[in-house]
Order: C-alpha cells, then sequence, then structure tokens
C-alpha cells in the first residue's frame, strides 16, 4: 500500500531542516508547486478568498468552500497538502466535524488560529483573540476527530500582535499539551523574535514569511539552521500571479496584441502541460 501523505508530512517536518512550503489558491497553482517541485504545498485561506472571491482576507470562507478546494487539490497533486482552516468555522464541535470532512476529502493536515471570528489576515490590524482555554478546546476536538494518527494538527497563535510575544509562546506551549502536533506563532516582528520561536523544543515550529508582511525574510538557510519544521510563503505563488497577469494584460492593453511572449505568458503547449492533457487525450484514445 502507498505511504499515507500525512506519515510523509510528519516526517518531513520532524527533521526540522525548514521544509519550505508555499501557499496554493485553487488546483492549478497548486499542481505549479508540484510541478516546481516542491514536497508539500499549503491549502490558503488568503489565497482562497483573494482569487476564488476577489476579496480581502476578512473571514468570508466557509468550510464547503475549503472542502471543495481540498478536494480539488488532492485530485490533481501526488504530494501532501495542508489546510488552512481559520478558526474552525466555529466552536470546538464546529471544528470536530470540519476535521472529519477536510481528512476525507485528503488532507494531510490542517492549520487552525486563535483568532475571534471574524478573522482576518494575521498581518491586518485590528485582530482579536479567543481564550487560550477555549483554543485548547478546539484543538482537543480536532485530535479525537481525525482517523489517522499522522494527520497533523498545526495550531497557530495571533497573540504576539495583542500581547507581545511571551504571551504567544505561552499559548503555542499550551497549544501543544493539549495535542497541536506543530505550533505556528505569527507574525514575529525581529530576527530576535525568530530565533526565540524556533529555539522551542515541545514541538515542531512554522514560521510564516509574508512578503511585504511584518515578519523580516530570511535565506532559507538560515531558518533550516536555526531548526523550523516549516517555512512557509502562503501565499507567493498568488502574488507572482498577480504580478504576470498586470504585466500580461497591461502589455495587450496598451499594444492591442498579445504574442507567445515567454516572458509574458506561458506558451500553448506549457498551459497544455500544466493540466496534463496528454492524461486525458490517452483516456480518449484508451476508450474510444
Amino acid at each position: 500500500m502507498p505511504i499515507y501523505l500525512g506519515t510523509t508530512l510528519r516526517r518531513l517536518v520532524s527533521e526540522k531542516r525548514g521544509l519550505l512550503v508555499p501557499g496554493a489558491g485553487n488546483a492549478l497553482a497548486a499542481r505549479v508547486i508540484e510541478d516546481s517541485g516542491f514536497e508539500a504545498v499549503y491549502l490558503s485561506g488568503a489565497g482562497l478568498t483573494n482569487q476564488f472571491y476577489g476579496i480581502p482576507d476578512l473571514g468570508f470562507i466557509n468550510l464547503n468552500d475549503v472542502a471543495t478546494h481540498t478536494a480539488a487539490i488532492c485530485d490533481v497533486v501526488q504530494i501532501p497538502l495542508i489546510v488552512d482552516i481559520d478558526t474552525g468555522f466555529g466552536n470546538a464541535v464546529n471544528v470536530h466535524h470540519a476535521i472529519k470532512v477536510l481528512e476525507r476529502a485528503g488532507a494531510s493536515a490542517i492549520q487552525m488560529e486563535d483568532q475571534a471570528s471574524p478573522k482576518r489576515c494575521g498581518h491586518f490590524s485590528g485582530k482579536q483573540i479567543i481564550s487560550k482555554e477555549e483554543m485548547c478546546g478546539k484543538i482537543k476536538a480536532a485530535v479525537d476527530a481525525r482517523v489517522h494518527e499522522d494527520f497533523l494538527i498545526i495550531a497557530r497563535t495571533d497573540a504576539r500582535a495583542l500581547n507581545g510575544l511571551d504571551d504567544a509562546l505561552d499559548r503555542a506551549a499550551s497549544y501543544a499539551q493539549a495535542g497541536a502536533d506543530m505550533t505556528f506563532i505569527e507574525a514575529p516582528e525581529s530576527i530576535e523574535e525568530i530565533n526565540i520561536i524556533a529555539s522551542q523544543s515541545y514541538c515542531p515550529q512554522l514560521i510564516n514569511i509574508v512578503i511585504g508582511g511584518k515578519t523580516p525574510s530570511l535565506p532559507l538557510a538560515d531558518l533550516s539552521e536555526m531548526g523550523f519544521g516549516i517555512v512557509l510563503y502562503a501565499n507567493a505563488a498568488l502574488q507572482g500571479a498577480v504580478r504576470g497577469m498586470t504585466n500580461a494584460l497591461n502589455h495587450l492593453k496598451e499594444h492591442g496584441e498579445l504574442k507567445e511572449d515567454p516572458t509574458l505568458v506561458a506558451t500553448f503547449s506549457e498551459r497544455q502541460s500544466c493540466v496534463k492533457k496528454d492524461y486525458f487525450d490517452s483516456l480518449e484514445r484508451k476508450f474510444s
């Protein structure tokens, strides 16, 4: 039998070598990420909200949105998928249900945060957080709901922005004690804080690099040496896609024509290769 992808992900994370994980907002982006050689992919709540609805990351997506995109991604990639479930779509009972739905849909892990609903991007101002005790209850519900023991529960705290790093560290340690397999302190604001987070030994740590956000960007080699389990670039693909679309469409608007220029657009054959058209052609030949 093939190895469960969650087991693969747990092993990669436990190596604490800074597993580099880009985020995707849809199945096409996930395919590009896999084709680029990455070992895991992250379904970004912000990316999904931006790309699916065209609106900011302010708590608009629901479990059905996430489950639909989880299943679509898992149908087309063969690498572990980490799914951002924001605040878990409600209380601990809602979290319990969400885990069952998303594990069936093919996710290898979920990431859940301790913001109050409606949540907002971790690098926005105006965030609010729930009590440590309530979040621990949600984590226990997630652990109870999973079927496979290697389905990872990643607990994020947004306390750094509201109460400072010490409270965030305390919360993260409590979340690990409640059963989280990995913790994620969002939006540290200095290299010193990043080093402190990396030094926490109770479970692997995740660092999220938001391009243009509050956290300083460091080379992967440095973050790997610090011992992070995952180095997340949740919306690098999205920001690259926006820039690529803008460049191509500005050229079209200015010149009234857009040829197969590889500096502006993927070629027709590259586009078909990305969606595996050859595979569907083979199916057509097989069954006609």
